[in-house]
């Protein structure tokens, strides 16, 4: 354990060092949000950043804001001129998240929407290159059913948590709807002829999806 330990910290030491502001959000983040574990942190955000800025992404959907450690990693990879649009289910994480979006100078290029995904995806006409699902484990497979026809060729996908803490493996109990939900959907994308996708074992899971 201390191995695998020494291992994450070899990692964090040669990869880009964090953004100040980053650094500045994960810690108010852990000081002030029940739940705190759920921020991208350090080596999931140089990913996402990575990603996004290997994609070249005009428009970005992201599915499940927090505190915003996500969208702003996500943002750095957008052509000028770009947008992303970003859900957040729980209003009182609006303003921290706004906040945030103005100190990394974001702000114009971040749209934050307040609500469900479910009720929200259904009114945008936009058709997104890049899409960070990480909200609500139990509806998945619907927000993957109403995204795939705003995706064109080439457009992708990433689903955070797929991995679940390792529950995959087992079988779920009768109530743990979330774990269902990750079993359901990562079956969808399995045998979806219409997608190529990759499971990486970053943190919880990450899968990569691309639009054949």
């Amino acid at each position: 354990m201390n191995r695998l330990k020494d291992l994450g910290n070899y990692i964090l030491d040669h990869i880009d060092d964090e953004d100040e502001i980053l650094t500045e959000l994960d810690r108010e983040t852990n000081l002030k949000v029940l739940g705190a574990r759920m921020i991208s942190g350090h080596l999931q955000g140089q990913v996402l950043t990575m990603l996004s800025k290997m994609i070249g992404p005009v428009s970005i959907l992201e599915l499940g804001t927090f505190t915003g450690y996500s969208a702003i990693c996500l943002a750095k990879g957008l052509q000028k001129g770009g947008k992303l649009i970003t859900i957040e289910i729980d209003d009182e994480l609006e303003l921290l998240a706004q906040n945030y979006f103005k100190k990394a100078g974001l702000q114009d290029k971040i749209e934050q929407r307040i609500g469900s995904a479910l009720d929200i995806i259904p009114q945008l006409n936009n058709k997104f290159d890049l899409v960070f699902m990480d909200a609500d484990k139990r509806e998945y497979v619907n927000y993957y059913n109403l995204l795939i026809d705003k995706l064109e060729s080439g457009a992708y996908i990433i689903a955070d948590n797929t991995l679940w803490n390792g529950k995959v493996l087992d079988t779920p109990k009768n109530e743990d709807y979330q774990t269902k939900g990750i079993l359901e959907f990562n079956a969808l994308v399995k045998n979806d002829k219409r997608v190529e996708k990759v499971i990486l074992p970053l943190r919880d899971g990450m899968t990569v999806i691309r639009v054949k």
